[in-house]
């Protein structure tokens, strides 16, 4: 798919979450780790995204949603698409893909994706959790792997997918007042979905909504409480 025809950078502000920012204290590497080893209780947002690819069956991806322990404290690895992709063009994204035959679940995609696209090796990365499947509207099933990151390491971007890649603070993203939702017409379909703008990056759409459900389930959890 093409980049979308408008850029969700001009469209107006739709409303701006009013929800707490999750504290502090929540936001370390050991508290993560016992977030999910702890019962769910949350929701996932109820946002659903409408089919660009009416009827094409849905394609199994997994994306790592990193956190890298900084010694200010945990960041969030993204990066950014080149602008010549079918799929998401020029878009903010986790490092990830589609699940290949080889791979033997959402885990093992997740890691040998993040290796192909920024050159991350897995013994710098610790799996601590997974969120419930993201499907877009470009027909992807996505699998959110939640893991922590162990400085260190040394990125080599693929240069023919990877134009950037970059850290934004985790209690930037975990705080709801930079959770802004927009809106677009394609067509004769409205689409509603997540922005989070930082500094010179517009992280939207599908990547802004599984921070989104990081966040929820964050908040959702006995551990903030």
């Amino acid at each position: 798919m093409a980049a979308p025809p408008f850029d969700p950078l001009t469209l107006p502000i739709d409303s701006v979450s009013h929800d707490p920012p999750l504290a502090s204290d929540v936001l370390t590497a050991s508290r993560l780790r016992d977030a999910f080893l702890l019962p769910s209780n949350w929701q996932p947002e109820p946002i659903v995204e409408p089919r660009v690819r009416v009827g094409a069956a849905l394609t199994p991806a997994a994306v790592l949603i990193g956190l890298v322990m900084r010694e200010a404290g945990l960041t969030v690895l993204l990066t950014q698409r080149t602008a010549h992709l079918n799929d998401h063009a020029g878009q903010i994204s986790f490092p990830g893909g589609r699940v290949e035959s080889e791979d033997s679940g959402a885990i093992a995609t997740a890691l040998r994706e993040t290796r192909e696209e920024i050159g991350l090796d897995a013994q710098f990365i610790e799996v601590i959790g997974s969120l419930p499947d993201y499907t877009t509207g470009t027909g992807f099933r996505v699998s959110p792997v939640v893991a922590l990151i162990r400085p260190g390491f040394t990125l080599k971007p693929d240069p023919f997918e990877v134009a950037q890649v970059f850290e934004v603070p985790l209690a930037f993203l975990m705080d709801p007042a930079h959770h802004e939702t927009r809106r677009a017409t394609v067509g004769d379909v409205v689409r509603s979905f997540y922005t989070m703008p930082y500094r010179e990056h517009f992280i939207w759409g599908a990547t802004a909504a599984m921070l989104r459900n990081l966040y929820r389930f964050l908040a959702g959890q006995s551990i903030t409480s």
